[in-house]
């Protein structure tokens, strides 16, 4: 039986920092508020199922609310976010993931044509979608290409907690030419959560703005897609005939990723896939048969 005293510090606990979250501005207090009593608790059961508490609960919930009331993202203070089926570690520097992004490996899965051995994700961040793709397609491998030596080394644990030995990573700026990311072609299929903000663009939230690397954010250029357009080049040249490239992108740039593809040229099917709110989200693009499997020269446009 649980001693009453819990149950009271917990019911103080909750109604105390529910009510500072939400003074703070915070958008989920009441959830959020659970979240970090159950990390002050060291545990991960239901707080219902507590029949103990450890003595600093108190001073570590404090500390926990403190960081979040000044806006610090959740999944930064837990050390991690939950991605599709999986628990992702998170570290401060590298982007979170974010829930609207699962969407792509359920649109890769159900428009994709043939098998999915060789995927190959761009702008892997903490390496969500690749370490997506080696959770639920059990046959699959995956590299992971990403800039950022701390995004990278997250990454890699990511890959290997959700398919060990099945997922590589590969440090390399996809705006120069990388010749070991050439020598994986052709795969299946291409991913990519690129950066895609326009340069003089700034995120409505603050959360965003102040803990997301800004290398993770702003795509380059005026329209923000100097990145993703190096992506579609990217996906040109590694796809085989019928391979898919699924590419996030912002709510307005369904057309002008469509009209980059089309530039690009190697694609037979372009369209935009919508998010679960019905706004445009992803770019599809199918590489064409029967076009040189080099795209090379399009890198350097």
């Amino acid at each position: 039986m649980r001693d009453p005293e819990v149950g009271e510090r917990l019911r103080s606990a909750l109604a105390g920092t529910t009510q500072r979250l939400g003074e703070a501005g915070v958008p989920s207090p009441s959830v959020d508020a659970r979240a970090l009593i159950a990390h002050a608790a060291g545990t991960e059961r239901h707080l219902v199922l507590l029949d103990a508490l450890p003595e600093a609960f108190e001073a570590r919930l404090e500390e926990l609310t403190v960081r979040r009331e000044s806006r610090e993202p959740l999944q930064i203070i837990l050390g991690r976010a939950p991605f599709r089926r999986l628990m992702l570690a998170v570290r401060p520097g590298v982007f979170i993931p974010r829930p609207e992004t699962e969407l792509a490996v359920d649109i890769l899965r159900e428009r994709s044509r043939g098998p999915l051995t060789d995927v190959i994700d761009l702008c892997a961040g903490s390496g969500a979608l690749g370490a997506a793709v080696l959770d639920e397609i059990p046959d699959s491998r995956v590299l992971s290409v990403e800039i950022d030596p701390a995004a990278a080394a997250l990454a890699a644990e990511n890959l290997e907690r959700a398919g060990a030995g099945r997922g590589r990573i590969l440090r390399a700026d996809l705006l120069q030419d990388v010749p070991e990311l050439s020598a994986h072609a052709p795969v299946d299929a291409v991913l990519s959560n690129p950066p895609y903000i326009p340069a003089g663009a700034v995120p409505r939230d603050a959360e965003v703005l102040r803990h997301d690397p800004h290398r993770a954010l702003f795509g380059g250029g005026d329209d923000g897609l100097e990145v993703p357009r190096a992506v579609i080049a990217w996906a040109r040249r590694l796809l085989r005939p019928g391979g898919l490239l699924v590419m996030e992108h912002a709510d307005v740039q369904g057309p002008s990723t469509r009209r980059a593809a089309d530039e690009c040229g190697g694609f037979d099917h372009l369209s935009t896939a919508r998010d679960l709110t019905g706004r445009d989200r992803f770019l599809v693009a199918r590489r064409a048969p029967g076009e040189p499997a080099d795209g090379s020269e399009r890198l350097s446009r």
